[in-house]
């Protein structure tokens, strides 16, 4: 739908801008041609009885710009999409809207690889955090984070399940010192006063890790191949009870401000760590996707507000330039 008044929608009927170019018989732009429209855009590619059809670019007065495929106005196909402050989306389009696959590289320098469903990231997918190195890979549903997944930092990653961007249930942290670290994320409860009705939980309550049991790695074994021998195996849990008594030792020499932040899940930066934290100490923290997520947060808001600008930009367009009317 236009955001046009009547008046401005005759006064555009009659003008549909300049246009240099191909035509068939019956008069509409069909071939190679070139197009100003009237709100300042302007377009160069091909065209099918006068709609814009084939590889073309077409280019937004407020700088977005776009160049790949269209289908009878829209895009549709492969293409790239430049928008204003920055960002880009380079991948699969379906009637004017990101679906397939795609990657979307924000304003930020954060970037999303995998699938889209409707505009928006829906599948699997590897989202990177430009600022700390770390990257989810995993489900996704509607934009959100969702379903299992990874969640891989510098020296250790955490593998569970995700709903609405924040871990949910049992799970297990993996160090590179050689061992995991077993528990359960449990949505922690709101005091309520007497009285109160019962309300949704808050999505903003970050969930509390509850850590059950500290094991060595978990042998994976490829299929096909022999599983190690009991010998291999006593050395490879004795390596791993070693390291983690090591970096025990390490960390209760460390002063109170030279001890690392958090293992847990966070969004600072990787320098400066010359102390691996403790593994316990992943039980008595919170895991705050929010944190890593504030600037994936930050991107799709920036996302958000590139689709309006192009949608926009698109919306006047269309009944701007009605080339299946156009006299000759």
């Amino acid at each position: 739908m236009s955001d046009l008044s009547s008046e401005e929608t005759e006064e555009a009927e009659a003008d549909l801008g300049e246009y240099d170019g191909e035509r068939n018989s019956e008069g509409e732009r069909h071939g190679r041609g070139k197009a100003r429209l009237p709100n300042g855009d302007t377009y160069d590619g091909e065209y099918e009885h006068g709609f814009r059809s084939g590889q073309g670019i077409y280019r937004f007065r407020n700088g977005a710009c776009y160049t790949g495929e269209y289908l009878q106005n829209k895009k549709h196909g492969q293409g790239i999409f430049f928008y204003p402050d920055g960002s880009k989306y380079e991948g699969d389009w379906v009637n004017d809207q990101r679906h397939g696959y795609g990657q979307y590289t924000y304003a930020n320098g954060d970037t999303y690889t995998g699938e889209w469903f409707n505009h928006n990231r829906h599948g699997q997918g590897t989202y990177i955090y430009k600022d700390t190195g770390s990257k989810y890979v995993g489900g996704w549903v509607n934009g959100n984070q969702e379903g299992e997944a990874e969640l891989i930092h510098l020296n250790h990653r955490f593998k569970g399940k995700f709903l609405n961007g924040n871990p949910i249930g049992r799970g297990k942290y993996i160090f590179d010192i050689g061992c995991e670290q077993h528990g359960e994320y449990i949505q922690s409860e709101q005091d309520k006063g007497e009285g109160e009705e019962e309300e949704e939980p808050s999505l903003l309550v970050a969930p509390k890790w509850k850590a059950s049991e500290i094991t060595k790695l978990t042998l994976w074994t490829p299929h096909g191949e022999n599983p190690p021998s009991p010998r291999e195996a006593s050395l490879v849990g004795a390596a791993a009870a070693a390291a983690a008594a090591a970096v025990e030792e390490r960390a209760a020499a460390v002063t109170e401000e030279e001890k690392m932040p958090s293992i847990a899940v966070t969004d600072e930066p990787a320098e400066g760590r010359d102390d691996e934290p403790s593994v316990h100490e992943v039980s008595s923290e919170v895991f705050s996707p929010a944190r890593d997520a504030g600037e994936e947060d930050e991107g799709s808001r920036g996302e958000e507000e590139n689709k309006d600008q192009e949608d926009q930009g698109t919306a006047s367009l269309e009944d701007k330039e009605d080339e299946s009317k156009e006299a000759v």
